[in-house]
C-alpha cells in the first residue's frame, strides 16, 4: 500500500485533466474581482459576480451530481465542462457588458461544471487498486493544494501584467482542454443504476450521509474564516498586511504535506475518530493563530492547521465511500462539494458581520467554537448511523458494520472498500 500503486499512465492523464478543470475554479473569484475593479463600484460588482459564481456551484453540484450516470460519466462531465468553458469565455470576451449579463455568465461558469469534481474523484478511485484508494485521494489533495497555491499568483500576474480578461479566457481554454483529456480515460467508473426506483434509493443514501457533509464543510468553514480574517488580524497585531499572501501560501503547502503524510501509512482508529482528532487539532492551531502576537508564529500555526485539514478532508472522503454504494459516490462527492461551498459562502457573511462588532482574533475564536460544535454533531450522526447499522436497522447506512474494526497489523477499513 504505497504511492507506487497510484503511479500509472492513466492516473497521470487524469491529473492533467483535473488540473485543467479545477484551475479555473480556483482562479474564478479573484479573476472576477480583477475583471471589473476599474468600473464604477468595481469591487462591489466583483464581489457580486463572485457570489453569483459560488451560488451557481452550490446549486449545480447536487443537482447535476444526482444526474451523473456512472456508466456514461464521461459524456455527462464533458457537457458540464463545455458549459463552464462557455461561461468563462463569455466573461472574458464580454467584460464590458451589463452586470446582469456578467452575472448570468458567472452563474453558468459555476453551475455547469460543478459536478465535475465529484465525478473525477469517483473516476480516480476506479483507476487504482482498492488497496490504494487512500493514496489516490492523498495524491489528489496534494495536486489540488498546488493548484490553489498557484492560482492567485497567476490571476494577479495576468490581470495586472497583461489584461483583466486574460485569466478568464485562460480558464475557458483550460476547461475546454480538460474535455479532450476525458476522452483518453474510461467512459465511466461503475455500472449504471438502471431505473427511477434506484434513483430514489440513491437520494435516500445521500441524505443519510449528512454527518459526513457536516464535518467536511466544518473544516473548510474554519479555514475559510481564518483566511478571510487574516489581513485584519495582521493589522490588529501591527504586522504588514502584505504578509497574508505568503502565509496563505504556507497554509497551502502545509495542506500538501499533510496529504502526503496521510497516504504514507495506515493510521489507527475508526474513520470518524480520526476525523474528530484531526478537526480538534486543526481548531487548536487556528486558535493559536488568533492568540500568537508574532508573524512567524502565526505563519507556523496556519501551516500546521492546513496540514491537519487535508487529512481531515481525506478522512471525510473515505467515510463517504463507506457510506455509499459505488453508483452513488460521484453524487455524494458532489453534495459534499456543495456543502463545502455553502459553508465557505456563509463564512464570508459571518466574517463580515463579526468584524463589525468584535476584534479579528475574537472572530477567529468564534469560528473555532462553531467548528467544534459542527464536528461534535457530525460525530454523533455517524455514531448513531453506525449503531443502527449494527442493530440491523435498514433505515440507516448501506451495510452493517460499514466502518469496520480499528487498524491492526497494518490493515484498516479502507482496504476492504
Amino acid at each position: 500500500m504505497t504511492y507506487r500503486d497510484v503511479a500509472s499512465r492513466q492516473v497521470l492523464i487524469w491529473a492533467c485533466t483535473a488540473v485543467g478543470s479545477r484551475m479555473p475554479v480556483a482562479m474564478a473569484p479573484l479573476a472576477l474581482v480583477f475583471l471589473v475593479r476599474e468600473r464604477p463600484g468595481g469591487y462591489t460588482l466583483g464581489a457580486a459576480l463572485a457570489a453569483a459564481y459560488v451560488i451557481g456551484e452550490i446549486i449545480g453540484a447536487p443537482v447535476l451530481g444526482m444526474r451523473l450516470d456512472p456508466a456514461r460519466g464521461r459524456s455527462h462531465l464533458a457537457v458540464g465542462l463545455a458549459g463552464g468553458a462557455a461561461g468563462f469565455a463569455g466573461l472574458g470576451m464580454l467584460a464590458g457588458a451589463h452586470p446582469v449579463v456578467l452575472g448570468a455568465f458567472a452563474f453558468l461558469a459555476g453551475a455547469a461544471p460543478a459536478a465535475a469534481a465529484g465525478g473525477q474523484r469517483a473516476l480516480l478511485t476506479s483507476l487504482v487498486p482498492e488497496r490504494a484508494v487512500t493514496q489516490a485521494l492523498s495524491a489528489e489533495s496534494m495536486l489540488m493544494s498546488g493548484v490553489w497555491a498557484v492560482s492567485p499568483v497567476a490571476v494577479a500576474g495576468l490581470a495586472l501584467g497583461v489584461a483583466p480578461r486574460v485569466p478568464l479566457l485562460l480558464g475557458a481554454a483550460l476547461m475546454a482542454s480538460s474535455i479532450a483529456g476525458h476522452w483518453l480515460l474510461p467512459a465511466g467508473w461503475a455500472e449504471g443504476e438502471g431505473d427511477g426506483k434506484a434513483g430514489r434509493g440513491k437520494r435516500r443514501v445521500l441524505i443519510r450521509a449528512w454527518p459526513v457533509y457536516v464535518t467536511g464543510a466544518a473544516s473548510l468553514t474554519l479555514l475559510g474564516l481564518a483566511e478571510l480574517t487574516l489581513p485584519a488580524l495582521l493589522e490588529q497585531r501591527g504586522i504588514g498586511v502584505g504578509w497574508s499572501g505568503p502565509m496563505l501560501a504556507g497554509l497551502a503547502v502545509g495542506a500538501g504535506i499533510g496529504a502526503f503524510l496521510y497516504g504514507v501509512r495506515s493510521w489507527p482508529g475508526r474513520l470518524r475518530t480520526r476525523s474528530v482528532v484531526l478537526m480538534c487539532g486543526m481548531s487548536a492551531f487556528v486558535s493559536l493563530t488568533a492568540l500568537i502576537p508574532g508573524a512567524a508564529g502565526i505563519a507556523i500555526a496556519l501551516a500546521l492547521a492546513g496540514t491537519l485539514q487535508s487529512g481531515a478532508l481525506i478522512t471525510r472522503n473515505l467515510s463517504l465511500r463507506e457510506a455509499m454504494p459505488p453508483d452513488a459516490l460521484a453524487a455524494g462527492y458532489s453534495v459534499m462539494y456543495a456543502a463545502a461551498g455553502a459553508g465557505y459562502a456563509a463564512t464570508g457573511s459571518l466574517a463580515g458581520g463579526l468584524l463589525q462588532v468584535v476584534a479579528p482574533s475574537t472572530a477567529m475564536q468564534a469560528g473555532v467554537v462553531l467548528t467544534l460544535l459542527l464536528t461534535a454533531l457530525g460525530w454523533w450522526g455517524e455514531a448513531r448511523r453506525d449503531g443502527s447499522c449494527a442493530a440491523g436497522d435498514p433505515a440507516f447506512g448501506v451495510a452493517a458494520g460499514a466502518e469496520g474494526a480499528p487498524v491492526a497489523g497494518g490493515r484498516d477499513a479502507e482496504r476492504r472498500l
